[in-house]
């Protein structure tokens, strides 16, 4: 059957012409991004709550200068206060980033008077709002940390400081479908980065799923022989594409955003593969 201009497939395909990476500021990883991400991608960078902001602060102004659009991802457990937001905002503008996406952080003693990302959110507000886009995190299933509950409270505290929402990877399509539905229909009309692994290892993933908090999500793996068969063959993310169905086709899905894990080369190639048209 022939594929429509409004179809699922054509979405996803036009999304995936400019997705946004994830990277980890480790050492390396700016030359892996020189080599093997095109500049149409945009580069989102995480932040350590061991080593601080200052690798996400430097390896965004640098990639900037290169020509990216980056999105430096702010902790808001790791900012002093008020006064160091000021600082973080002059400087990101500085090196041309108009873009962030702004987390409470896992860091467990706050550095400061900030305590969670609407703190964090609430002093951009203070500063006239200085930039053009800010991102705020979704849970599909449950937070490792936090009830259901308080995560939905917290989406509608923080949306109006937002400009979209990047989900938490969840390795059962429907339910992350069922999700973006559901924060639609409970009034919160932002744009949604679905997150999505990139072409990354088996025992990679099973060394993150923990800490990141996609333990259902594995277990559902498990137990579905076409995912878990892909799966040890190392990941292929199109399934998780696939299984979004009709909400692709809508406004609600803003793009697809992908956790490398600093496995670049790879998830390019998986994304080149998927752009090229099949007969």
């Amino acid at each position: 059957m022939e594929t429509t201009a409004s179809s699922p497939t054509t979405r996803a395909t036009e999304l995936l012409q400019r997705p946004r990476y994830e990277v980890i500021p480790l050492d390396g990883v700016e030359e892996q991004v020189l080599a093997h991400v095109p500049r149409e991608v945009t580069v989102t960078v995480t932040v350590s709550p061991t080593k601080g902001l200052e690798p996400t602060l430097a390896l965004a102004g640098a990639l900037a200068g290169h020509g990216y659009s980056v999105v430096p991802h702010l902790s808001a457990r790791l900012v002093s206060g008020a006064g160091e937001v000021a600082e973080i905002a002059e400087r990101l503008r500085g090196d041309g980033v108009g873009d962030v996406f702004v987390v409470a952080g896992d860091a467990e003693v706050p550095s400061g008077s900030l305590h969670g990302a609407i703190d964090l959110l609430e002093a951009l507000e203070e500063l006239g709002r200085p930039f053009a886009e800010v991102g705020i995190t979704g849970y599909p299933e449950s937070h490792p940390l936090i009830d259901d509950a308080t995560t939905i409270a917290a989406m509608f505290e923080k949306a109006r400081h937002a400009t979209y929402i990047v989900s938490q990877v969840c390795f059962d399509p429907a339910v992350t479908a069922q999700w973006i539905e559901a924060v639609w229909a409970r009034g919160t009309r932002l744009p949604i980065h679905v997150g999505i692994p990139g072409a990354v290892s088996r025992a990679k993933l099973l060394r993150v799923s923990t800490r990141i908090g996609i333990g259902d999500s594995m277990r559902f793996l498990r137990k579905n022989g076409s995912f878990a068969g892909r799966f040890f063959r190392g990941f292929d993310p199109d399934r998780l594409i696939e299984g979004l169905g009709e909400v692709l086709a809508g406004e609600k899905v803003g793009g697809f955003h992908v956790f490398t894990f600093n496995d670049l080369e790879d998830t390019e190639a998986w994304r080149q593969r998927r752009l090229v048209p099949t007969a």
